[in-house]
């Protein structure tokens, strides 16, 4: 393929952070093209990829990223990703039975496997019960359904167990060919799919390589050739590659290198605010963190709203409740009054409240965050005002992501008494519930072990709620008393930000942080 430099050469530049001058590669990289337009894309991600690349069990917005390019689902969600249904694999809308219980769902005639079979009913019932049978971590995601019937080749029928209200967002689930994943013995590392971009080969920490899949059935057959992802987590470094030409389109441009993208000659951002949530949240399980009164106190030691002004902005915005603005917005949440919960800062209250408390300055601390700069300095932002207060060990860690997910959910006091992470959810506001605080996920996706039986139960009840005022009153009464309890403290939204280098044309960015649109019903991504 063209638009690259030699493989070693380029990986390693990415993978060691050193620049070299954009005239020494120019006319290798970006805009020596082919005639044909068939250019490779180099997208440098900010994180690693986590379980392989079989969506039965990978777990991750880097991950899902690639396997968008990958995997096809019934639906997708449209360029501003809200909760209309865009038709992939589905030869239209779904057939809803009026109770709600199930859905009916065609696959069009022309859905084909990358390795020739036509997609079927058998492959869809497949890919939606092997999670729940495997009890992979992604079991919550599809365990509403009570069954699946392959009504003939190509019309699937979905049963639910109660009538769930956010099944249009279930329905954008991976579609694996059956018969390739159970004859495989590493399928997340050979995987085959029906989208655009075909498996090539991936180095572990390095790269992966898709190629253009020139058979594809669908209408959006890309430009380009080919796309690589690459993962550098030192944000500097990506932005260097950008200038450089290393990288075509690097992700998530940060803050304190905001302007300084924004004034490249060679390249531009393109972003779109998330449908995500970034929290600093408490070990509600063990330890002097399952006492409300300390969470309280810890609230106190620090700023929330000077740490996102100093460490977030312009790559993000406040948020005060776990749902994002666009969220707030569709449901007419109280954003206001949420605002009001958490406290600025004041040391000599924290210090009162810990007395009350009864927590020696000799109790050792333990604050985990991932490797990410915005999250670490929120982390750090408390553990330099628990040291204020006057406590003697607070041990601070930025983990990498890998110790960091074997850690944050265990619900050891050993293990961590605060964390900070984030979360990508869909625009319905279940997705920013039940995941992180339904006590049926605690160890999975739910780190906090807060157990609120009232609040367990609303969230519970709001699933299976087929009313949108009536959820909408139960995730209001909910949320009041998770942030009074303070399980989390809400933290920032970041946008969904690109820099873009100016020879890449028609690139857009995703409310969806898990959707890299390269070849979509809305765009389609080339290089010059």
């Amino acid at each position: 393929m063209s638009h690259q430099l030699p493989e070693i050469t380029r990986r390693g530049l990415l993978g060691s952070g050193a620049a070299i001058s954009a005239a020494a590669i120019a006319g290798c990289i970006g805009g020596g093209g082919n005639d044909d337009g068939g250019n490779e894309l180099f997208f440098t991600q900010e994180k690693g990829w986590a379980y392989g690349f079989d969506p039965i069990v990978a777990n991750g917005v880097p991950t899902a990223q690639v396997n968008g390019q990958i995997y096809e689902s019934l639906y997708t969600y449209n360029e501003d990703a809200t909760d209309t249904l865009v038709p992939v694999l589905a030869d239209g809308e779904p057939e809803v039975s009026d109770d709600g219980l199930t859905w009916t769902v065609g696959i069009k005639d022309e859905a084909t496997f990358q390795n020739g079979d036509d997609v079927t009913a058998e492959d869809v019932k497949y890919s939606f019960e092997a999670p729940v049978k495997e009890e992979t971590e992604n079991a919550a995601e599809v365990n509403m359904i009570d069954s699946i019937e392959a009504v003939d080749d190509k019309t699937v029928k979905f049963t639910l167990q109660y009538p769930y209200a956010a099944f249009n967002t279930t329905v954008t689930a991976s579609v694996v060919p059956k018969s390739e994943r159970e004859g495989s013995e590493d399928f997340g590392h050979n995987p085959v799919g029906s989208g655009p971009f075909q498996w090539v080969e991936w180095e572990d920490g390095q790269y992966v390589l898709l190629e253009r899949w020139d058979d594809y059935w669908g209408e959006q057959t890309p430009n380009i050739s080919g796309v690589e992802f690459d993962f550098v987590t030192e944000q500097s470094t990506r932005v260097t590659g950008l200038e450089t030409g290393e990288s075509d389109v690097i992700e998530t441009v940060p803050p304190q290198l905001w302007k300084d993208v924004e004034n490249m000659d060679n390249a531009s951002i393109v972003s779109s605010l998330g449908i995500g949530y970034f929290y600093l949240a408490f070990n509600c399980n063990e330890g002097p963190t399952a006492d409300p009164q300390v969470r309280e106190a810890v609230d106190y030691v620090f700023s929330m709203d000077d740490a996102i002004e100093s460490f977030v902005k312009p790559a993000g915005v406040r948020q005060y409740s776990p749902f994002p603005k666009s969220v707030v917005e569709a449901w007419d949440f109280p954003a206001d009054q949420w605002a009001e919960i958490p406290h600025d800062r004041d040391i000599d209250q924290a210090t009162q409240l810990f007395e009350d408390a009864g927590i020696s300055m000799d109790y050792s601390w333990n604050i985990i965050v991932p490797p990410d700069d915005m999250r670490e300095a929120i982390g750090q932002s408390v553990s330099n005002g628990l040291k204020e207060v006057g406590f003697n060990n607070v041990t601070f860690e930025r983990l990498e992501w890998g110790t960091f997910l074997e850690l944050y959910a265990t619900g050891s006091e050993d293990d961590y008494n605060i964390y900070t992470l984030g979360w990508s959810g869909s625009p319905d506001p279940e997705a920013f519930t039940y995941y992180l605080f339904a006590q049926e996920l605690e160890g999975s996706t739910n780190g906090t072990y807060y157990r609120n039986d009232e609040v367990d139960q609303l969230i519970v009840d709001a699933r299976e709620e087929t009313e949108k005022e009536a959820r909408r009153e139960m995730y209001i009464e909910a949320t009041n008393t998770i942030l009074e309890d303070r399980a989390h403290i809400p933290a920032y939204n970041t946008y969904n930000s690109y820099g873009v280098a100016n020879y890449v044309n028609d690139f857009a960015s995703n409310p969806s942080a898990a959707i890299i649109p390269l070849a979509t019903n809305y765009n389609n991504v080339g290089v010059e």
